[in-house]
């Protein structure tokens, strides 16, 4: 297990050593505390953008099912009739310049792979640019767009927004509610209040506090010719290679033995860059992997890899209550 690992369980489940840590929690929250305070005293550079904004982000660090929320979204509004873009910090991507619009066909190591996917997946107009401002200024000069999407960015402070939208995962929670170093909050649990709606990853129903939505899967995708199969091509009781690059990969692990299948784990690191070597695995078994990790892999794709297709369901209520604020912000649409 590795350092990151070991912290990440800590946090989590829980370790006296983190007492330690408390002091650096202490300066982090002085830190991220000051920043809001200056972003609600409308002090510094704070750009807000000519059509609404929409901010899908974290207050917990590492995954929650934000990408999938996001497809969600897009197709949502676009079924509206809302013309939608999309911004984003672009974690790992190395562009030649900023910012930088992604395409379809772009490699994921300049692209990102979240941006990547959600590009290939839906061919909205993407911006990728550590500074969301710059990025937003960019995508309204190139394209006609009613609403900006903010793909994280919750604690981006100097980009204005309309509404924001948090996503925690129902199992692991807030962990022992805790800021960093000493827990995985990025901002005191406390945000929570202000924000416009909480969405919880893998709870059954809607919450006092928020909206429940799922990851539903959806169909086996061939890396190498693009075939697109049911759920049923692998039978039950498969045993499968399984590799997760992601913020929470025993979800990944989690799923595919909901489905009856048989995962031989391998977990890597969130955005983790793979090689063919890395992912040649014994014994010769069908390898699965999820889309996001699947956009790096396709150059080098063996015939038996896959990745599962999955899609966000939120609840009813949570559709009703989105449907009236893009009424509220977008009059008109419908």
């Amino acid at each position: 297990m590795s350092a990151a690992d070991r912290l990440l369980e800590a946090w989590y489940r829980g370790h006296p050593a983190l007492a330690l840590l408390r002091p650096l929690e202490w300066l982090y929250r002085h830190v991220v505390q000051g920043k809001r305070a200056r972003f609600l005293a409308g002090e510094g550079d704070i750009y807000r953008a000519p059509v609404p904004v929409l901010v899908v982000g974290n207050v917990t660090v590492g995954g929650t099912g934000k990408t999938p929320l996001i497809l969600f979204l897009i197709e949502h509004c676009r079924a509206r009739g809302l013309r939608v873009g999309v911004v984003s910090r672009g974690y790992g991507a190395t562009p030649p310049s900023l910012p930088w619009r992604v395409r379809a066909e772009q490699p994921a190591a300049q692209a990102g792979d979240e941006p990547l996917l959600i590009v290939q997946r839906t061919d909205v107009p993407l911006m990728i640019d550590p500074d969301r401002s710059r990025a937003v200024r960019a995508l309204l000069a190139e394209e006609p767009l009613d609403l900006i999407l903010c793909d994280d960015g919750l604690q981006h402070y100097r980009l204005a927004r309309d509404l924001e939208l948090v996503l925690i995962d129902a199992a692991r929670g807030l962990g022992n509610r805790r800021c960093l170093p000493a827990g995985p909050l990025r901002e005191p649990a406390e945000r929570l209040q202000a924000v416009d709606a909480v969405l919880y990853n893998g709870a059954e129903a809607d919450r006092a506090d928020g909206y429940a939505f799922q990851l539903q899967p959806s169909a086996l995708v061939n890396l190498a010719g693009g075939e697109r199969v049911a759920l049923e091509h692998f039978p039950a009781g498969q045993a499968v290679h399984a590799v997760a690059g992601i913020g929470n990969p025993q979800r990944f692990f989690n799923t595919l033995e909901a489905l009856n299948w048989r995962p031989v784990p391998h977990p890597f690191a969130d955005h983790a860059q793979y090689d063919l070597a890395q992912l040649s695995f014994e014994p010769s078994l069908p390898l699965l992997m999820t889309e996001k990790d699947a956009v790096k892999c396709r150059a080098f794709a063996a015939a038996d890899w896959w990745y599962l297709a999955v899609d966000a369901v939120p609840t009813q209520a949570f559709v009703d209550w989105l449907d009236a604020e893009l009424t509220r912000l977008i009059p008109g649409s419908s």
